[in-house]
């Protein structure tokens, strides 16, 4: 009987952060990995692995909470885990076949995580996943303190919103590319600057279909605003759940002391939800979301996979309740 051949599979967030985490982590540790990843909203990602004895798992960017049954498996099959990450934990594991790295600050994202361990050898593209995840201040501080000048930094801005900006949608079909062929992409980079040099055809496809997607939100229909949160509404259109993510972060950015919900219409009627914190108060989003049955993020930033119509009003209340208690 042949001994079983030891396997590497990299499970990641489809959206700039977990993207740009495991292009560090592989640019450090070369390895011949499966790659299990999907749209930015599909998080339980680890009930895709089948691991055994011998094998490794990095999981990276993916609420524990939503995946600790599969990590408890994975680890009773004999796999071990490298966990990464930066969301809502639920009750953790002890076991010595699993290594977990996770920040639950909302100044943080788990490329961050990921270049700490790595003392900032792949950096830029650290910076890059930050600006993704609207952590600007964060990753203007660090790019000025690590010499990058103005404009490398908002090259580094455009290409961390417009990856960020990629895996939102309903399915992979919504999406300019597959996040696992778009980590492949840019998995042969040391820095994001090579990238865009060799293939600058991947950054022109994600800017045009930005620019034009957001050229588009004039449609958006306000449903409540008022001081302490704003719920707006898009239509049930391709274009509208690829920007749902990053438009959202655009208004957080507009209006810091608001906290806002972007909602859009689904096939079965529903809403596919985005919610933000308020900038200057970067914490309650995951409290918000996690009382609804699909809901799941961080504290500055979560969503709602599948809301349904009849909870519209709920939700709106619930979520007066959390951003104007926090005061």
């Amino acid at each position: 009987m042949k001994a079983h051949v030891k396997r590497y599979v990299d499970v990641f967030n489809g959206d700039a952060d977990g993207i740009c985490a495991l292009v560090q982590l592989r640019r450090a540790n070369p390895q011949q990995s499966e790659l299990v990843t999907g749209i930015k909203r599909d998080i339980n990602l680890l009930k895709k692995v089948n691991a055994k004895q011998g094998d490794h798992v990095t999981a990276l960017d993916i609420s524990f909470e939503k995946n600790s049954a599969d990590v408890q498996r994975l680890l009773n099959n004999g796999a071990t885990i490298d966990y990464f990450d930066h969301h809502k934990t639920g009750d953790l594991i002890a076991h010595a076949n699993l290594n977990i790295d996770i920040d639950l600050s909302a100044e943080t994202c788990t490329s961050l995580i990921v270049d700490k361990q790595l003392h900032g050898k792949y950096r830029a593209w650290a910076i890059t996943a930050a600006f993704g995840d609207n952590l600007a201040a964060q990753a203007l501080s660090l790019g000025t303190d690590s010499g990058f000048d103005e404009g490398q930094l908002k090259v580094l801005q455009k290409l961390g919103t417009y990856l960020n900006y990629n895996g939102y949608g309903a399915s992979l079909d919504d999406l300019f590319f597959a996040p696992a062929e778009l980590f492949k992409s840019l998995k042969d980079y040391d820095d994001p600057f090579s990238f865009m040099a060799s293939s600058p055809e991947v950054f022109s496809i994600l800017e045009n279909g930005y620019k034009s997607d957001m050229s588009k939100v004039e449609s958006l229909a306000l449903l409540f605003c008022n001081n302490d949160i704003a719920v707006s509404c898009f239509p049930n259109e391709k274009w509208a759940r690829r920007v749902s993510g990053v438009f959202a972060n655009e208004l957080t950015n507009l209006h810091p002391d608001r906290a806002h919900a972007v909602l859009t219409e689904k096939d079965n009627g529903n809403y596919l939800v985005s919610v933000r914190a308020p900038l200057n108060r970067r914490f309650g989003a995951d409290e918000l979301v996690t009382q609804f049955a699909t809901g799941g993020g961080r504290k500055a930033a979560a969503g709602i996979n599948d809301l349904p119509q009849e909870q519209l009003e709920i939700f709106i209340s619930k979520m007066k309740q959390q951003f104007e208690a926090v005061k």
